[in-house]
Order: structure tokens, then sequence, then C-alpha cells
């Protein structure tokens, strides 16, 4: 039975969410502050975080920044704000999707289907034997492992997963369309800004001049293309 972590200051809110969550088959825990959610969610190593912004003790902000540093969890974030700026920041920060209050809660189960979806897809049919090395750049797709020059390259979950659709089609045109439908399922219900972000944060790590990318080029207004640098 897939764990979800509920880390929610307001009971009006956590305790109505838990009960739908159990009724779909997901067993729950709850966090009312910020710190005792992320030791939640480190601890307990769920399936999924439902994650709100405004939190006692260590805002949502924090709290995903921490649990990025050493999982990929995915999180669905909760948030009051409709800024754009937020959401932005929620995707930077390492967030799968946001979801806005108030919202129902078929629309978010829905979105947690989705998610553990996209999470069990993209687990299946690795073999061992799958690597690739380009210029000075090898990513072992099996143990899911990128090194730049001999040295580990500290990868999000989707981060990988959106590399290595690119490099098996390499010096190919990616589409926009095709990429959602390859790494985040053709039912993501997120922003579609999220792969413009991904695309920044892969090329931070990968390139030597991330302004002036090698790698991962830009062909504008249709997607992206992965070629060996210097060509």
């Amino acid at each position: 039975m897939p764990q979800i972590v509920i880390i929610e200051d307001d009971r009006l809110i956590s305790e109505p969410v838990a009960r739908a969550l159990r009724g779909a088959g997901y067993e729950t825990s709850i966090a009312h502050t910020g710190r005792s959610g992320l030791e939640m969610a480190l601890s307990q190593k769920p399936d999924l975080v439902i994650l709100d912004i405004m939190l006692p003790e260590m805002d949502g902000w924090e709290v995903c920044k921490g649990i990025r540093e050493s999982s990929a969890v995915p999180i669905l974030m909760l948030t009051a704000l409709n800024e754009e700026i937020d959401r932005v920041l929620g995707l930077e920060l390492g967030a799968d999707d946001y979801l806005t209050k108030p919202f129902s809660t078929r629309e978010l189960i829905a979105r947690i289907k989705a998610t553990l979806r996209r999470v069990e897809f993209d687990r299946a049919g690795l073999t061992e034997d799958q690597s690739a090395t380009i210029g000075e750049l090898r990513v072992d797709l099996a143990q899911r492992r990128a090194f730049k020059n001999g040295e580990k390259l500290d990868l999000r979950y989707k981060e990988f997963e959106l590399l290595s659709l690119l490099i098996t089609h390499l010096g190919e045109v990616v589409t926009r369309a095709e990429i959602f439908d390859k790494v985040w399922g053709t039912d993501w219900l997120g922003d579609m800004r999220t792969l413009d972000v991904h695309v920044r944060w892969l090329r931070e790590k990968l390139e030597d001049d991330p302004s002036d990318p090698q790698y991962i080029q830009t062909v504008r207004g249709v997607g992206y293309r992965f070629v060996p640098s210097g060509e």
C-alpha cells in the first residue's frame, strides 16, 4: 500500500485529506510543522509527500529543499498563493507538482495517482548494460548515475529522466510534446514551464558555460536536441 506523508498545519485540511486518501487505499501520516514534516519525510521514506507552503517552524520552501538534499520522493505542494513566482520557485526547489487551495480531494487523488504511475513507469524496463559515454559525460541508465570527467553528478529524479531521454535520441530533435509524454506522462496536470526549469538545471550541471550550452541545444519552437560537445 503506497505511503503518503501530509505536511499541513491546518487540521481542517489535513484530517479530511488523510481520510480521503485512506479511503482511496493509501497509508497516511500527518505532520503539523515544517520541522517535524521534514524529519518524517526523511525517516519514513514515503512514496509521496504532500507539502503545504505556509508552515510553522520551517516553511514549505525550506522543507522541500531539505528533502531534496537526500531524497527524490515525489513532492506535491499545496499553496494558497497564486503568483507565478511562487509556482516557479517550488519547481526550482524540486517540487514535482503544485495544487492551489481550495482544491477537491478528487483532483488531489487524480494528481497523486498520475505522479505514482509516472514514477513506476520511469523505474521499469532498465537492463544492466544500458550506459552511454558522450564526450566528458558517462551515463549509466540502469544504476541511474551520471558522471562528468569521472565525477558523479547530483541529479534530481526528473533531471535524470530528461537526460536519459535526450541521450537515447542523440543528435535528434525531441519535441516538447514527446518529452512531456515520456518524462511527465500524457496525464500531466502541472505547469508546462517545468520542462524549461529542468533543462536549465541540467545545463547548470552538464555544461561548462550554461549560458552557451554545447550538449543540450534548444530548437526554437520545437524542443531540444542532445549532441556531443563541440558539434
